[in-house]
């Protein structure tokens, strides 16, 4: 389930630039340990290129004050409150990497090793009384993660992001893609 990731703009200097471009179109992302809720930097459709949103991680849920997170990636389109917006909204949530807590509830650290490379995750959002907010896509786990969670974000490299964004049929084939092998932590 990813419950949480980092935003580090200052340990890289692409993560950096994506931070830069949201605060120049007026947003403050939230930065360190992002958590559910928080305001989140995203990466949209533009007119002619990308561009860099901030907006809440985590649609509202069916009770009052609870937050959905995550969907499925195998589910997206079969479910009501999601697939318009899968269809229509994707985004991209660009992090230095993520967290996920054991059975044990140990708490470890996945990303790429330790090269300072961006891990994007794919994702959707919609408007929700006037208020974006958006929610991000886990898959079944790869070898890499599945001794320590049963689900993982859907990862993108960084070539993948505009076909994710605008082509729907790149989209909904890579909700079934294989998943990068990454390097893990007990933190």
């Amino acid at each position: 389930m990813c419950g949480r990731f980092m935003f580090e703009p200052k340990k890289n200097p692409e993560i950096n630039r994506i931070y830069e471009l949201a605060v120049d179109n007026g947003y403050q992302p939230k930065t360190g340990e992002v958590f559910p809720s928080d305001q989140t930097a995203l990466v949209i459709p533009g007119e002619d290129q990308v561009k860099v949103v901030a907006m809440k991680w985590g649609f509202p849920g069916f009770k009052p004050g609870q937050l959905i997170i995550n969907a499925r990636s195998e589910t997206v389109n079969e479910k009501k409150m999601f697939a318009s917006s899968f269809k229509a909204r994707r985004c991209v949530y660009p992090t230095s990497g993520f967290f996920e807590w054991s059975q044990d509830k140990e708490k470890y650290w996945f990303n790429y090793g330790e090269a300072p490379e961006p891990l994007y995750i794919g994702g959707f959002y919609n408007v929700f009384q006037g208020t974006p907010q958006s929610i991000l896509l886990t898959t079944a786990p790869n070898q890499s993660v599945a001794t320590i969670h049963n689900r993982m974000p859907l990862i993108l490299k960084k070539d993948q992001i505009k076909p994710w964004l605008n082509n729907d049929e790149f989209a909904n084939q890579f909700l079934t893609a294989a998943m990068p092998t990454l390097s893990s932590r007990s933190v």
